[in-house]
């Protein structure tokens, strides 16, 4: 797996991600609030689900995106929600019990070692993302690969066509790689997503990026512009 560097704990680029600011302000949630309600089928229950969409102000995914197409938010409507979710409880930063979602003592710790939060949420997203059965993810390659293409920018086509030997035509496999790479790491924080035009994303490193990883050859690439 990935080997991350942990940022210092007060490193301002943590708040790149939006994964990372959607975790602590749950658990933060936890401590100050108490437990969250669980559904019968153990979703988060509305009220959380409305909050969070209000506090977590997640791009792509604000409150005011999310109502425009929902009358009410339940987990499902809120994707990053639900994946967080999962993650939580995959790290064993939060539990079910008794009908509602309770922090751990792990993730009590985590909360006071933000940089370590992050390599921790960093690992089990990548290995999930990873489990894929109709895209095979080796990340050590696709990260030494985006290294390079997305150092200056590339699209979500042109990086389709660098893993796929030229296949970029193919919706489906570039939607695949969309949503099991890029997205991933854009809600890690390490990568930024903006759209040249309606049907092509266009990703750059982020200043997180050059602080968590480390390749051979980095110091002949030119200097990284911000975001």
């Amino acid at each position: 797996m990935i080997e991350f560097h942990a940022p210092a704990a007060d490193a301002p680029e943590l708040a790149l991600s939006p994964l990372h600011r959607a975790a602590v302000l749950t658990l933060r949630h936890l401590v100050e609030a108490g437990p969250i309600g669980l559904t019968p089928n153990r979703a988060l229950k509305r009220y959380f689900v409305t909050w969070a969409a209000e506090t977590f102000n997640w791009p792509g995914y604000t409150a005011d995106k999310l109502y425009a197409i929902n009358k009410v938010l339940n987990e499902q409507h809120f994707p990053p929600l639900a994946i967080l979710h999962d993650l939580l409880l995959a790290a064993k930063l939060a539990r079910h019990r008794k009908g509602f979602l309770h922090i751990t003592k792990v993730g009590k710790d985590l909360l006071e070692h933000p940089a370590s939060l992050w390599i921790t949420l960093s690992q089990h997203l990548l290995l999930s993302a990873g489990h894929n059965d109709m895209l095979e993810i080796e990340w050590v390659s696709i990260l030494n690969a985006l290294n390079v293409e997305a150092h200056s920018g590339v699209t979500d086509k042109q990086f389709c066509a660098r893993l796929t030997g030229g296949h970029d035509k193919d919706y489906h496999v570039k939607s695949l790689i969309y949503v099991h790479v890029l997205r991933p790491l854009c809600w890690l924080g390490l990568l930024h997503e903006s759209r040249q035009n309606p049907s092509e994303r266009f990703f750059t490193k982020t200043a997180l990026w050059s602080l968590t990883l480390t390749f051979e050859g980095s110091s002949r690439l030119p200097p990284l512009t911000k975001h």
